[in-house]
């Protein structure tokens, strides 16, 4: 086989592989950048993205579901004297040109009474629901017990 051939050949396979690794979402002006999770052996998980308002308006996170969990939570971490504690949100707010970043220590969503243990590699869905955007389902990407989220690039700098 010729060189031209190779290259090319290759730099197809590279295109249609493309959408499939691609990892962020978005729906009307928001943007939900890495969603993700840990390996998770217990009945307990918790998820982690990055959310960012494009659009005009503010718009809040209302609520999550996963077909993995009983139940799904919003959470924060609050400190209470000298003890963190984490603490259930009615919402989570993203106003227009921020960005709400959910990752450990912070803000994230608890998923609750897991049906089975969250396994290296694997994907897990789990559907937002937004106050005007409406719902989307995402896929978290499940990374290894101490992964930080830290390696993917748009969450580092974000503040909420």
């Amino acid at each position: 086989m010729s060189r031209t051939f190779l290259l090319v050949a290759s730099l197809l396979a590279g295109l249609l592989a493309a959408p499939a690794v691609a990892h962020d979402y978005t729906l009307a002006g928001l943007k939900i950048d890495h969603p993700w999770t840990r390996v998770t052996p217990g009945r307990t998980g918790a998820a982690y993205l990055s959310v960012t308002n494009t659009g005009g308006e503010m718009d809040r996170l209302l609520a999550a579901s996963s077909p993995v969990a009983e139940k799904a939570e919003l959470h924060t971490h609050q400190l209470e004297g000298d003890v963190m504690r984490m603490r259930p949100v009615q919402a989570i707010e993203v106003p227009p040109g921020e960005s709400a970043v959910l990752k450990p220590g912070g803000l994230h969503i608890m998923l609750l009474g897991l049906r089975e243990p969250i396994r290296e590699g694997s994907r897990i869905p789990l559907i937002l629901s937004f106050e005007k955007a409406g719902s989307i389902e995402v896929e978290l990407a499940v990374e290894a017990v101490g992964a930080t989220g830290a390696g993917h690039g748009a969450h580092s700098g974000h503040t909420h």
